[in-house]
């Protein structure tokens, strides 16, 4: 008796899948499985059924959906992925729900209501390989979408598939309906695509191969650097997890610097597993840096070990490790993720590190409006009068050779805002400090660190109520960004968050331990508002007393007071009126925008340094509204001097 044959159709399968779904179970199983019941029922089970689609399978964090139109699925994968992203939008980062989806036109067996074969495969593999929020599409559905839907698809190359002879052409949906914002994620001509597609091995240094199948453009003045999958050398499937986990957080997390551009990870998955060569990659990718790490399991513990290297030489800039007890990674994978992303990024990241090294070698002549921007960044971290003014010449060439260049004007603003502490045209580098930071802002409303000077700006107005949505959204931007932290902490208690401040100084410390001289401006203070003056002074001991700036001197010498290291506090206060002999209890209390905590602050500890406390009748001319000490307005008034 023969095999009955089995029911087989054309259809169109729609994979779906949460990012990040162990991780947020974990943390939150309750609430997380609460907003995945609420989406599906409010934003993706409305669409598949507009759509005329068939839930095939629901697992906890994804779903099977078959169409009988390849059309319909793909719009309805659309539309439900641009409502789940303008939902959160309006949510804080953990409670946020984020899907792939993964798009084939295949033959599927229909059996027992469910499906099986290639079609499946496929369709599943894509959805591995779309970037969060995103969407990817077959070649085969490609070919029968084409004029038939308002979402534009580019071609994101070629992919292997277990059990699939042949490579599985990929296509990216635009979900905005624009060209895609990376350059290395866009099209080349027809001609380099069918040349690309046609090399389809590679022999790979150290044996093995691989293959590629199209060439990324390469990027003009930026630095771009590409993330491989980490290896798993503990086999198993927990560590195998843990792998995709961290090259996903660490990819999601340097895509928030815009300084330099990261390769999509579908780009780089096809490397995974397999012995490679950097300065290849370099070449196939169009890239100057490569990190690449590697899970390994021993006993009950977990090594995690990422390293960086320069893609053209092969030289290996920074590599690091983290032992951890086995049931207790998952709980810091984020972190590990956030650590390796700030070393990396920001202005004092390895990768900016050496292109201020490369800008260095380069003849004056040779310089572009990226090389000037860098050459302005270094001069900012020293924090001298003499190199802020250095920095506001480099940057202003940036800016005037690229006036588009966003990131030019937020260090424009951290030059004139220095100056200005100094004493240097404080009215006129406040004013050119404020006008480069909306600049910033409005030229790129995507960079954390633009929102983030124009936050600072704003504070320095007095404009607390704007400052503060300035600044969450900054770090709404950039949740794990060491720079947005230590920008924030230094202005919390001015929104009544000491506690909180003081908490992100901590959270600093644990992702950039050897955090930059400058920080210690914002820790500094955090602390001391939070009553953490032990940590405030230790905080200033990395710093030199030429670096010392008018906020700098009165904290240090208002702490060292209040921890009863009196001699050391009047010295301190001294030396501190020395250089700014405006300064008394009644000046500080008068900055623009302080809370009551702050104020209170300076009032219970600054008499205990020495400090005078009432304003000269000439700076109380200067203030609309000044706030009076009882003593002071009552007329006892001791003149300003020497404590």
């Amino acid at each position: 008796m023969g095999t009955p044959a089995l029911d087989r159709k054309l259809l169109a399968i729609l994979a779906a899948d949460m990012v990040g779904y162990s991780k947020a179970m974990e943390a939150d199983e309750a609430g997380t499985i609460r907003r995945l019941k609420a989406i599906r029922a409010e934003l993706i089970n409305p669409a598949i059924s507009e759509r005329h689609g068939s839930v095939i399978k629901l697992m906890g964090d994804g779903a099977l959906v078959a169409f009988d139109s390849v059309v319909d699925a793909v719009a309805c994968a659309a539309e439900f992925q641009n409502s789940v992203a303008a939902r959160n939008a309006d949510l804080p980062e953990p409670e946020r729900i984020v899907f792939r989806v993964g798009i084939n036109l295949g033959d599927v067996a229909l059996v027992d209501g469910d499906l099986y074969g290639d079609g499946v495969n496929v369709a599943a593999r894509l959805e591995h390989l779309a970037e969060p929020g995103g969407v990817m599409v077959s070649g085969t559905a490609f070919d029968h979408l084409q004029g038939k839907l308002e979402w534009p698809l580019d071609f994101a190359g070629e992919q292997q598939v277990k059990n699939i002879s042949r490579p599985v052409r990929m296509y990216r949906l635009r979900l905005d309906g624009k060209r895609a914002h990376r350059p290395f994620l866009a099209l080349r001509s027809r001609w380099a695509k069918t040349a690309a597609a046609a090399i389809v091995a590679l022999a790979l240094a150290g044996g093995g191969a691989a293959w590629w199948f199209f060439q990324p453009e390469p990027l003009i003045g930026k630095p771009s650097v590409a993330v491989l999958p980490f290896n798993n050398y503990g086999g198993d499937d927990a560590s195998g997890r843990l792998a995709d986990g961290l090259t996903e957080d660490v990819i999601t997390d340097l895509a928030r610097f815009p300084e330099f551009e990261v390769v999509a990870r579908n780009s780089t998955e096809a490397y995974r597993g397999k012995p490679v060569d950097a300065r290849q990659v370099a070449t196939a990718l169009h890239v100057g840096f490569v990190l690449e790490g590697s899970i390994q399991r021993q006993s009950f513990r977990v090594r995690i070990t990422a390293q960086l290297i320069d893609a053209k030489t092969g030289r290996h800039l920074w590599s690091e490790n983290w032992d951890r007890p086995a049931e207790d990674v998952f709980a810091v994978q984020t972190e590990i993720a956030e650590q390796v992303a700030n070393r990396l990024g920001g202005g004092m990241g390895l990768i900016q590190e050496a292109g201020r090294a490369a800008a260095k070698r380069k003849r004056p002549e040779n310089l572009n409006a990226y090389d000037y921007y860098l050459l302005g960044t270094e001069k900012i971290e020293s924090i001298t009068k003499a190199d802020a003014e250095e920095a506001v010449t480099f940057l202003n060439r940036a800016v005037e050779l690229d006036p588009g260049l966003a990131r030019g004007w937020v260090e424009l603003y951290h030059a004139h805002d220095v100056l200005g502490v100094f004493g240097v045209d404080p009215e006129g580098n406040r004013k050119a400090a404020a006008d480069a930071a909306e600049r910033a802002v409005r030229l790129d409303p995507r960079d954390a660190e633009a929102h983030v000077v124009f936050a600072m700006s704003l504070a320095n107005k007095g404009d607390m109520g704007r400052a503060k949505s300035e600044f969450d959204t900054a770090l709404r931007l950039a949740p794990g960004s060491s720079e947005i932290l230590t920008f924030y902490s230094g202005f919390a208690a001015r929104f009544n968050e000491p506690e909180r401040g003081a908490q992100m100084v901590d959270k600093v410390m644990r992702l950039d331990p050897n955090h930059p001289m400058w920080a210690s401006n914002f820790f500094a203070p955090a602390y001391f508002m939070a009553g953490r003056y032990q940590d405030a002074v230790t905080m200033l001991e990395r710093m030199t007393p030429n670096n010392y700036q008018r906020w700098t001197w009165v904290v240090r010498s208002s702490s060292l007071a209040a921890l009863g290291r009196t001699d050391e506090a009047k010295a301190s206060a001294m030396e501190a009126l020395k250089q700014h002999p405006e300064v008394t209890v009644e000046s500080m209390i008068n900055e623009p925008g302080l809370s009551t905590i702050e104020r209170n602050r300076f009032i219970e500890t600054m008499p205990l340094a020495g400090f005078p406390a009432c304003a000269t009748p000439e700076a109380l001319a200067k203030l609309a509204k000044p706030v009076r000490l009882p003593e002071c307005e009552a007329g006892k008034v001791e003149p300003p001097g020497q404590p």
